[in-house]
């Protein structure tokens, strides 16, 4: 990533469009502040299929990109001529779904005359919470928990500064592991509200599942749920074979305690070894009330100070990409080339993601 001699100044209204899964968002950020932001979800059309389906998925998002942008216009009280940038996920995510929102991007950047700015879709789920509580601490732990990934992170200057992996998850992420252990449990998909909300009549102690990744010979910072959900999906069928009604609730607030037991005791001991005071919760299961809980209660013994953005900020939007792009135009980094593609599996590296398109054979 390459760096004008010195940031910007006055910026500009950023524009950041997030298309990397099922919902189409558009957000409206300058110089930190948000100004409004619009989501549209095709989450109902995959939910009888129990998943994302890639092709419906991009479908709804060429229906939903035009009247997104134009909401969230509307609710900053903006023109579309106000926008000064124009910020996209260009990766990780579905590769249709990217393609659109990156056709969608390009488009408005080009007939604006504004630079247009690749970003990763989990640096976006990072810099959504300085929209909540101003600039990252310089560092912070930031423990990332989505649908398909679980990450603790080292962070300096999201910006400008490489972003460190203290660990990831080797299979399932917690996300992933709600989605299929509420489906073994008769719970609709998305998984994590649904067993979040079914754990509130239950009793975390009712089961005893495993803490993976735990023991002292484990790996410290990595995180492994593919056995817990393996483990739900066993208990939930010992009640099945013998002709008992599986105890949802207590699965679930059980499950829901096993997933942010180990979420949280990880990411306060990384606090602890590299002895940073800030630690920073963001991504779709970050909206989870008993993580939220948790990490609230381990931070505070810790003397470690705790930084989870509102729920409306944790799930896929827009707003979260205007927020990188934002930062990036006031760093003074060099936008995208005009042959900037997608990278449906992108590594975390740098907030900004600007892969090229491979040339065309001869």
């Amino acid at each position: 990533m390459i760096y004008a001699k010195e940031a910007v100044v006055g910026s500009p209204v950023v524009l950041g469009i997030e298309s990397s899964c099922d919902e189409t968002g558009a957000g409206l950020v300058r110089e930190g502040r948000l100004l409004g932001h619009a989501v549209a979800s095709s989450m109902a059309d995959h939910a009888r299929f129990g998943g994302v389906v890639p092709e419906i998925a991009a479908r709804a998002h060429v229906h939903s990109f035009t009247p997104v942008v134009h909401e969230a216009l509307d609710r900053a009280g903006l023109r579309m001529t106000d926008i000064g940038a124009v910020a996209v996920t260009t990766g990780p995510g579905l590769s249709g779904a990217l393609h659109v929102g990156l056709a969608g991007a390009k488009t408005l950047a080009y007939s604006l005359g504004v630079p247009l700015y690749g970003v990763h879709h989990l640096a976006g789920h990072v810099a959504a919470d300085t929209l909540e509580h101003g600039p990252l601490p310089d560092p912070c732990t930031v423990l990332i928990v989505s649908g398909g990934h679980t990450s603790l992170l080292l962070v300096r200057d999201l910006a400008r500064d490489p972003i460190v992996h203290l660990g990831d998850t080797v299979d399932d992420a917690a996300g992933e592991c709600f989605d299929k252990a509420a489906r073994v449990l008769g719970l609709p998909y998305p998984g994590g509200p649904a067993v979040d909300r079914a754990a509130r009549d239950g009793d975390p102690r009712a089961v005893a599942f495993p803490r993976p990744l735990t023991g002292p010979r484990d790996s410290r910072h990595d995180f492994s749920f593919s056995g817990l959900k393996a483990a739900a999906a066993r208990w939930a069928e010992r009640h099945r074979v013998r002709g008992a009604e599986v105890p949802v609730a207590d699965g679930a607030a059980a499950l829901q305690e096993a997933v942010a037991d180990v979420l949280t005791r990880k990411a306060v001991a990384a606090c602890r070894e590299y002895g940073v005071g800030t630690l920073v919760v963001v991504g779709g299961v970050a909206a989870n009330s008993r993580v939220r809980a948790l990490a609230a209660e381990r931070c505070r013994a810790a003397g470690v100070a705790l930084r989870v953005p509102p729920p409306r900020l944790c799930t896929d939007n827009g707003a979260m990409i205007a927020a990188v792009g934002d930062l990036l135009v006031r760093a003074g980094a060099e936008p995208a080339p005009l042959d900037v593609s997608i990278d449906p599996s992108a590594p975390l590296v740098h907030a900004a993601l600007h892969p090229v398109a491979p040339a065309r054979a001869a």
